[in-house]
């Protein structure tokens, strides 16, 4: 068990050799094909459903635990397949960004065809099993077997055809805001909450200010490839002023959730995270430079991604400090005398 390997595969997105990767053990292997390192982004959904559950009062956590296992492993079978959609249809061919910033197991030779599809079978089917979990613990509700086929839908098709006729924003800005929190909510309990699916929007908003700066990166090459990703129909400008308006949209609407009192004033802990905000919009006023600059780092989250980098250190510290202040909330929730207050 090479612990050291789990703990940087899930930090960052290794480049191994084929001689490194045949002397990892299987989880090593599976983190590595997965892009575990993102993987934080889906569990932070699934804790903020967890969370508004909790505070209606409806939390159980053998439930929550399918719901997040199975989202988690939902995400893991969607990049595995889309590593290998993009290998079949020779995107990652000629030096591809994606083949330079991390291994790409399948065009990188490390994993045959055969085995790459293994890995996401078994690791679909996880999701699977979870999913019919939730829906027998929904007593079969109608809406639990959309949202499961809704999410088969996007595991599926998010890379051919959605990315290449510019929904892949689209379905990230859908997926990891209605579907999995204000639709985890629902299968935790029982109810749809449209103040919930609002309240997803903050932090669904930084996940997909992280597509929007990859997709700006790699702008060029898509284009080149004819993979019309929204930043390639609006062009760089245009795109890296929707980022900002995202990032700063984060905040606002955390604001009126506190104002209308669906949020407690506890939730101002997310102004905490303007710093890293004020650090990252400089580079998003201006064009993605031709050349590495010498202080931004190399490889492994870093150059050639440029401001993909930069929004997913934003949303770390945006989603994180929303998260906490979520926690804080439920906590002051379950005080009567302050849940009272608040209401």
């Amino acid at each position: 068990m090479n612990f050291a390997m789990w703990r940087k595969a899930l930090q960052v997105i290794p480049d191994v050799s084929k001689k490194e990767w045949d002397q990892l053990d299987l989880i090593s292997k599976w983190l590595i094909s997965t892009r575990a390192a993102v993987l934080i982004m889906t569990f932070i959904s699934a804790a903020l459903a967890g969370l508004f559950a909790w505070r209606a009062g409806s939390f159980a956590f053998f439930p929550w635990f399918a719901l997040t296992f199975g989202l988690i492993m939902a995400h893991a079978a969607n990049n595995i397949f889309n590593d290998y959609t993009d290998y079949v249809r020779g995107v990652d061919k000629d030096n591809y960004y994606r083949t330079i910033y991390g291994a790409q197991p399948v065009a990188s030779g490390l994993l045959t065809s055969r085995q790459h599809l293994t890995y996401f079978a078994v690791t679909g089917i996880l999701a699977l099993l979870a999913g019919l979990y939730l829906v027998w613990y929904t007593e079969f509700s109608p809406l639990t077997w959309l949202l499961l086929a809704a999410g088969a839908f996007f595991v599926l098709f998010y890379t051919w055809p959605l990315k290449y006729i510019a929904m892949g924003e689209v379905a990230v800005l859908l997926v990891w805001g209605p579907l999995m929190i204000g639709g985890g909510y629902f299968v935790l309990t029982g109810a749809w909450d449209w103040n919930v699916t609002i309240a997803s929007i903050p932090y669904v908003l930084g996940v997909t200010t992280v597509i929007f700066g990859k997709h700006i990166d790699k702008l060029k090459v898509d284009l080149e490839k004819r993979i019309y990703t929204v930043p390639v129909l609006i062009g760089e400008k245009a795109a890296r002023y929707i980022i900002l308006a995202m990032m700063v949209a984060s905040y606002l609407i955390t604001g009126y959730l506190i104002a209308n009192r669906f949020f407690s004033p506890i939730m101002a802990i997310v102004l905490f995270a303007i710093p890293t905000f004020i650090q990252t919009y400089p580079a998003l006023l201006k064009p993605k430079p031709d050349s590495r600059p010498k202080d931004f780092p190399e490889g492994q989250g870093g150059w050639p991604l440029y401001f993909a980098p930069y929004a997913f250190r934003n949303n770390r510290s945006f989603g994180s400090l929303f998260m906490l202040g979520l926690l804080l909330d439920v906590a002051l929730w379950l005080i009567p005398a302050t849940s009272n207050f608040w209401r």
